[in-house]
């Protein structure tokens, strides 16, 4: 058994294909209706189905508090080359990476969504701190 697909609502599907395929290497393969549905495509054959917030039934557009969804990566320093193409696409992002658990990371909202990027820690990243280029953004 395998996680097959994840659909998330968002206020405007277009604005969200454009962040997945932008920042997290996903394709859309599909679009229905006038942007009301898009069908996207990760790197490993994953489906991202991104609908319109107003197809919803009983009006609810929003997600609890702590939902979100979170994109692991192999590497922290790769955590800092998307927090760094984020922020400079106009990416409203809340903090910089940091470490939280066992991993490096940062959380940002888009649309309704919160959105998590991080990478697991090796016993070498103990002391992982933010190269000087982060501290001025």
């Amino acid at each position: 058994m395998y996680l097959n697909h994840l659909n998330l609502t968002v206020t405007n599907v277009s604005e969200a294909i454009e962040l997945f395929e932008t920042y997290f290497d996903f394709k859309c393969v599909e679009i229905k209706g006038n942007n009301m549905i898009a069908i996207l495509k990760g790197a490993d054959d994953f489906e991202l189905v991104l609908m319109n917030a107003g197809m919803n039934q009983k009006s609810n557009h929003a997600y609890p508090d702590a939902f979100h969804i979170g994109f692991m990566l192999d590497d922290p320093e790769y955590v800092t080359k998307i927090y760094k193409k984020l922020k400079a696409g106009g990416i409203i992002l809340e903090r910089l990476p940091q470490k939280i658990r066992d991993n490096f990371g940062f959380y940002f909202h888009f649309d309704n969504i919160m959105i998590e990027v991080g990478a697991a820690l090796n016993d070498d990243d103990d002391d992982i701190t933010l190269d000087s280029s982060m501290r001025s953004i």
